[in-house]
């Protein structure tokens, strides 16, 4: 097997785990955890399992300088925390499958991002593919009273914050390895939410749970955070970057499938409609800039 099909199947892999977040996430809320909740469990013990492997993680932690941490703790505030929180606030009022149709809409932000932080142009196509996820956002929007604004907002508050990560990474990126910026990540948010009431009330219902909430937990942490990140970065050592983005696409599918086999989410035809016009643009967005002219 060549390469660059292995970088293929690790970017893959990585995206089918990123795509179980949604699916984990509601398991807990039916089992009484908030959105806040579940956030604070996916990055508390993320960061656990971190410190549990910082053998691995030193040599990418040396060199780390004062001047660098606040470029890093600001990516880690608004694309870790932000992100976790509104997605799971997302999937806790609209459902798995919505919630990451929404986050998808990261793409469309990162071109606006792009171009207001760092100055980078918008091509024509690339309008249009943000019109495109403008209308897929809508027909997301016509289940009627299953939806509700709130949580409609959540979803495209964690798409703004995920697209700010990675807009902002490419300035933390700067003399900073990929694994890192996913430590410090991890980091800087849960020593914020160590500090959060939400925190030690989600650990506390954790400890009267039976095994299965134990194992979401986990789940989310190990599978959702930490397998996804290193399966993505493995594959992008062996791709180019804008063809390892076509691949991420089997996230939102996995979130999809997930939802309608385990949590038996149904969506209306209309809403499946969005759902595939904010996946396309995301994909096409990941083509090579000069097929979007």
């Amino acid at each position: 097997m060549d390469k660059q099909t292995v970088g293929m199947l690790q970017v893959v892999a990585g995206a089918v785990c990123w795509g179980s977040l949604g699916v984990l996430g509601a398991a807990l809320n039916r089992l009484s955890f908030e959105g806040a909740e579940v956030a604070a469990l996916r990055i508390v013990i993320a960061a656990a399992l971190l410190l549990a492997a910082l053998p691995y993680f030193r040599p990418y932690l040396r060199g780390l300088t004062l001047r660098q941490l606040p470029m890093l703790a600001v990516q880690s505030f608004i694309g870790m925390l932000g992100m976790s929180l509104l997605y799971f606030a997302a999937v806790a009022r609209v459902g798995s499958s919505l919630a990451v149709a929404l986050l998808y809409t990261a793409p469309v932000w990162s071109l606006i991002f792009a171009r207001v932080l760092l100055g980078e142009g918008i091509t024509r196509g690339q309008a249009v593919l943000t019109v495109v996820a403008a209308a897929g956002v809508g027909l997301t929007m016509t289940g009627g009273a299953a939806v509700d604004a709130v949580g409609i907002a959540a979803g495209l508050g964690s798409g703004i914050c995920y697209a700010l990560y990675g807009v902002l990474g490419k300035r933390a990126m700067a003399g900073n390895p990929p694994m890192r910026v996913f430590f410090t990540s991890i980091g800087c948010s849960a020593l914020v939410l160590l500090l959060m009431p939400d925190t030690w009330q989600a650990f506390g219902k954790l400890l009267g749970q039976a095994w299965p909430a134990w194992l979401s937990a986990l789940a989310l942490a190990l599978v959702g955070t930490v397998a996804a990140f290193a399966l993505f970065v493995k594959g992008l050592e062996k791709m180019p970057a804008a063809r390892a983005s076509v691949f991420t696409v089997f996230e939102p599918l996995t979130a999809v499938l997930l939802a309608a086999l385990l949590l038996g989410e149904r969506l209306g035809g209309l809403q499946y409609a969005g759902v595939v016009l904010i996946v396309a643009a995301a994909v096409l967005n990941a083509l090579p800039r000069r097929a979007l002219r």
